[in-house]
């Protein structure tokens, strides 16, 4: 399963190359409860067809019927949903009782929106990190070098974008990394279970195990399955900084090469399954025999997860992915 974000970029990218006109939304600022956060996506063509979403459903739906009534014919739009206040408004009341601030990109059919859209593709695919610069208010983008950590949608001063809070400036800025990416090194009963939580979480997900009889009846929906060591296909290259690998087997000669790969890597969540007695061998013996640094080691979460009591594969995968989610969101265990 590809990354929402990855889908909706990729297929206005055909849209476009078919001669369809696209219109590209980005939600730029949430107020009060909203269902997607600053940054989402939804694409939609010209006949009105659509991927990824800005709300429950109830926004694409206006939209679509507005565009479909001949709205959003400017090269640029910037829209809100849900505040009763804005009589620009769509006039929407959100189901969650949020607003959301949306921009509103009418691309044209051309090469310069290609080029603009295979950037963001290669950009999600993890070759690069880069800030994505729309003038609101003509429409022109822009990318430019990246390589800071914060809100996703933010002002030239770097400031989180408020409309509420600043006079509108003419540019907003929006960080674009790879896509997140969810590597499980061997298959074993966690191995299913957190696959599942790791792709309804919206991670790309790929499971690695040499055993071939054991990948041929892996099943679980949109997951890629690769016959070979995890370690292998973690040294061709598959790890970019939105990359979690987890190694959920107990099998030393597969989870000990997949943690000496991974952490020469810029994963951002390394961890692998075991007791506190198991990890604290382990990491004598990566040292001793596998020649990692103590401070290579240090990167490793060992035991994995969250400390939830978990005692089912399910409990689990589900303390594995939660421990990823609280790390890729910058959350120490002591702010749980």
């Amino acid at each position: 399963m590809q990354h929402l974000d990855r889908q909706v970029i990729e297929q206005a990218l055909k849209w476009s190359q078919q001669g369809e006109t696209i219109w590209l939304c980005t939600v730029l600022a949430t107020f009060g409860s909203s269902p997607r956060a600053p940054g989402s996506w939804m694409a939609v063509s010209q006949e009105g067809k659509h991927i990824g979403s800005l709300s429950g459903g109830c926004v694409e739906d206006d939209f679509i019927k507005r565009l479909g009534e001949g709205e959003y014919d400017r090269p640029i739009t910037v829209t809100r949903y849900g505040d009763p206040d804005d009589t620009q408004g769509a006039h929407i009341a959100l189901p969650c009782g949020g607003v959301l601030e949306v921009l509103i990109e009418r691309l044209l059919s051309t090469a310069d929106t290609q080029e603009h859209l295979a950037t963001l593709l290669a950009t999600l695919d993890g070759h690069h990190r880069l800030m994505r610069n729309v003038n609101l208010s003509t429409g022109e983008h822009s990318f430019s070098e990246d390589a800071t950590l914060g809100p996703r949608v933010v002002r030239l001063d770097g400031q989180p974008y408020d409309e509420q809070e600043h006079d509108r400036q003419d540019v907003v800025q929006m960080r674009i990394a790879p896509a997140r990416r969810l590597i499980i090194a061997g298959i074993s009963p966690i191995s299913a279970p957190c696959a599942a939580f790791a792709a309804t979480l919206g991670f790309e997900v790929i499971v690695c195990d040499p055993d071939e009889a054991a990948c041929a009846d892996f099943a679980v929906s949109g997951v890629t399955v690769k016959a070979l060591l995890p370690s292998l296909y973690i040294a061709s290259g598959a790890c970019h900084s939105a990359t979690a690998v987890v190694a959920l087997t107990h099998d030393p000669r597969i989870d000990d090469l997949a943690m000496m790969e991974a952490v020469r890597t810029p994963a951002f969540y390394i961890g692998v399954m075991g007791s506190r007695r198991t990890s604290t061998a382990r990491a004598e013996r990566l040292i001793r025999s596998g020649g990692l640094t103590e401070e290579e080691v240090s990167r490793l979460h060992m035991p994995i997860g969250l400390a939830l009591g978990s005692k089912t594969p399910a409990e689990i995968a589900l303390a594995v992915m939660a421990d990823i989610v609280r790390v890729q969101h910058g959350k120490t265990i002591n702010e749980l």
